[in-house]
């Protein structure tokens, strides 16, 4: 009645059977009535609702079951159409399949795969099942209608569906001929097949190939001995998705019986995971079991629980005889305390890695261990226990303490070439400096960094400061060269950019490919109060002066040594007396993740606090390291840090201007008598004019004029430079007996302190000092 209805038509005997479709039924006037009653009889009897209709669908006859499954009375019922029994939804199409019955007529289930509902008079629906049958009578066919009620079956249907699709495994049913009648959607999601292409299928669909022919014997052997068990108890069972992966499974088995026959019920549970999970655990055992390094367990009061071969390899004692007993066995009296700290740390939940300490063995030879411990937790988190890793390392610890001797020895020899090769700075009279000299902290420490400071006579000093790129004893190999070459070249008192000039060919000549060399050199002037500079790619000079903080010193930078090529600059700049000039290389303000240029400017600032709170030389020098670098043992370039303090002025000077004639010798000689005799300076007058006699001498012989005689007198020295506009310099020699020159140098160098000749862009400047 309505799209889902099943009943029971009834035969002669009362028997019914199962039918799904709309029930129509024709009625015509019973033959006789004694044939009615007995057909009454019959109907009352019926354990279904009957309902007994004509061609036109008027109900024409019911039982007592039908009132009550309906709610109708039998008055409310005969002569009206059936389709009140049916609900509104359905009512159009029944007509049609009602006239298709009439044309068929045959004892049948009425709507056949369809769900058929019935329509109560209080307006409620429920599920039924109708068996209809023709009747034919002298008056046209009538169609008897057994209705049931199903409402409880499909109850019990549907929750038995419910549990199979909440069940967290894959269902299968299949009866004894192998064919799946039912899966749940667990089965689609693991097989990948939609349910409706196994419905009907043998179940040896789901098994790989070659299983197949086995799988027959086992499922008719089932049959047999039929119980709730695994199925394959000690196989390795699989399944074979649709894309055709197989993929391994546990399957339980229950028999299922039915009077349709024994149905089986597989649950599949796919077990890749725990099958990968297995064998990553089988390795980590295998692997535990081969390690090299000693791996024990133990509870949280200490008790050893696990030992691997290791553990036996490294202390002697045996799985038997460590298992069991308290794991402060294996540490010296003297580290007792220690195993309960470290156990009170792991109950913290604490992992402590490479902890170095003294283990015993059974025969009492003491190891140097490294131990990593870790808390292992039950499943809801809490700490239940410890495993540790224990690894000998007593030759290890044997080799760094000789690695260790070895490196400082070699470190010193390093170290040692280097300071030869750099050299030690002279102290110059006057001259107030303050250096800091670091090795890089990594590898040998040797370095391509050095400075000098070069005496170039008449108060005038040489600074040089240089940096090979680089590290290694190759970088001080070119340094010590260069350091050579550079305090040889001062010495004949070339200007910076000539010096500058004559180590780039030295760098080309050393013939070290990619070798690149920054270098400055400075000429200190302390009578004029300037400073000559000329850089080769290095970083700026800075000057502090008193009062007026700390700045860099303008000059023009060049390419570093070793590139070729290149016209070499240089510059002059003023510096008051008492100010200070700082060098340094590279590795004083390069450091990883920060700008050069910024650091300088640190230095800078380093600097100005420094001498602005008084401090001297050797105090600002630890306070600029101090600040840009905290870290003593933190630098991988070597560093170099030169302070020098610019000299004082000379207490007093004098010039004069000559020409290059005769007369100027004697007019000189007057001049130094009458300058020294001013300056309370007569015990060494006659020595100065005598010299001042023989350098004019050469001079007007030899040179080209104006000649320019400057005196500069300091606490402890008389300098005397004799300036003209020849670029030949004079060379000492020795003269015969016949001949009336070619003494005046000899004689200069005998009776000056120091004496020496110097190029200038003019000319040259021959010099000598006297001491006072």
């Amino acid at each position: 009645m309505g799209d889902t209805i099943t009943a029971e038509a009834t035969d002669g005997a009362g028997s019914t059977g199962c039918i799904h479709h709309h029930c129509v039924v024709r009625a015509r006037e019973f033959e006789s009535p004694r044939v009615e009653d007995r057909f009454r009889g019959l109907l009352e009897a019926a354990p279904d609702a009957m309902v007994i209709v004509d061609d036109s669908g008027t109900i024409r006859l019911v039982n007592a079951q039908t009132e009550t499954l309906f709610g109708y009375l039998r008055a409310e019922l005969l002569g009206r159409p059936v389709e009140m029994l049916i609900p509104g939804r359905f009512r159009a199409h029944h007509g049609v399949h009602r006239d298709g019955y009439a044309g068929t007529r045959q004892v049948r289930p009425m709507g056949a795969g369809l769900e058929l509902h019935g329509l109560r008079k209080d307006g409620s629906e429920f599920p039924v099942e109708i068996s209809l049958s023709p009747l034919e009578t002298s008056d046209g066919l009538l169609v008897s209608a057994a209705v049931r009620d199903v409402s409880e079956r499909k109850a019990a249907e549907e929750r038995f569906r419910s549990l199979l699709e909440s069940a967290p495994d894959a269902m299968v049913i299949v009866d004894d001929t192998g064919t799946i009648k039912l899966v749940n959607a667990q089965t689609e999601t693991l097989f990948g097949y939609p349910r409706k292409e196994l419905l009907g299928r043998p179940v040896e669909l789901l098994v790989p190939e070659r299983f197949r022919s086995h799988h027959v014997l086992h499922r008719s052997g089932y049959a047999t001995n039929q119980q709730v068990r695994p199925m394959g108890a000690g196989l390795e069972l699989h399944g074979l998705r649709k894309d055709g992966s197989e993929f391994p499974v546990e399957i339980s088995l229950s028999p299922l019986e039915t009077s349709d026959g024994l149905l089986v019920s597989a649950a599949v549970r796919d077990v890749s995971e725990r099958k990968a999970a297995e064998a990553r655990i089988n390795e980590l055992a295998a692997l535990v079991e081969s390690s090299q390094d000693a791996i024990l367990a133990k509870t949280l009061d200490g008790r050893i629980t696990y030992w691997n071969t290791a553990a036996q390899r490294l202390y002697g004692y045996t799985a038997e005889e460590a298992i069991g007993r308290h794991v402060s066995m294996l540490a010296p009296p003297e580290h007792k305390d220690e195993i309960i700290l470290l156990l009170e740390r792991l109950q913290e939940g604490e992992k402590i890695e490479h902890f170095e300490t003294f283990r015993l063995t059974s025969i009492g030879r003491m190891l140097d261990v490294d131990v990593t411990l870790w808390p292992t937790r039950a499943p809801g988190g809490m700490v239940v226990g410890a495993c540790a890793i224990v690894r000998d390392i007593s030759d290890r610890k044997r080799a760094e303490a000789e690695l260790k001797a070895l490196y400082e020895q070699q470190k010193h020899i390093a170290l040692t070439l280097q300071r030869s090769l750099m050299g030690t700075p002279p102290a110059i009279p006057g001259l107030a400096t303050a250096s800091r000299y670091r090795p890089a902290t990594q590898g040998a420490g040797v370095g391509g960094d050095w400075f000098d400071l070069i005496p170039l006579g008449a108060g005038r000093v040489g600074i040089v400061i240089g940096d090979v790129m680089g590290r290694g004893l190759e970088a001080a190999s070119v340094m010590g060269q260069l350091r050579s070459a550079a305090h040889a070249l001062a010495k004949t008192g070339m200007q910076p950019r000539q010096l500058m000039q004559a180590l780039d060919a030295v760098v080309a000549d050393l013939d070290v490919p990619d070798q690149l060399v920054t270098c400055c050199y400075l000429v200190i002037a302390p009578d004029t109060g300037s400073v000559t500079t000329c850089s080769a790619g290095h970083l700026p000079t800075l000057v502090a002066v008193p009062g007026d903080g700390t700045r860099r010193i303008p000059a023009p930078v060049n390419a570093p040594l070793g590139v070729g090529d290149v016209l070499y600059q240089q510059s002059s700049a003023a510096i008051p007396a008492g100010a200070t000039l700082v060098l340094y290389t590279d590795g004083m303000v390069e450091t990883p993740g920060s700008d050069i240029e910024h650091q300088i400017d640190v230095l800078t600032t380093a600097l100005s606090d420094a001498f602005t709170s008084g401090a001297g030389l050797e105090a600002v020098a630890d306070h600029a390291l101090a600040t840009l670098l905290p870290d003593a043992e933190g630098h991988n370039d070597d560093v170099t840090l030169l302070l020098t303090q610019f000299p004082a002025a000379p207490l007093a000077t004098a010039t004069a201007q000559l020409p290059a004639v005769a007369s100027a010798v004697a007019e000189g000689r007057s001049f130094v008598v009458k300058t020294l005799t001013e300056w309370d300076c007569t015990e060494r007058a006659d020595d100065a004019r005598l010299l001042v006699s023989e350098v004019l001498t050469n001079a007007v012989q030899h040179a080209e004029g104006p000649l320019v005689l400057h005196l500069r007198r300091t606490d402890t020295e008389l300098a005397v430079e004799i300036s003209d506009l020849s670029p030949h310099l004079p060379q000492p020699r020795l003269a015969a007996e016949d001949e009336e020159s070619g003494r005046g140098l000899i004689l200069v160098d005998t009776l000056a302190d120091h004496w020496g000749v110097r190029p200038t862009d003019q000319g040259k400047v021959t010099w000598f000092t006297l001491r006072l």
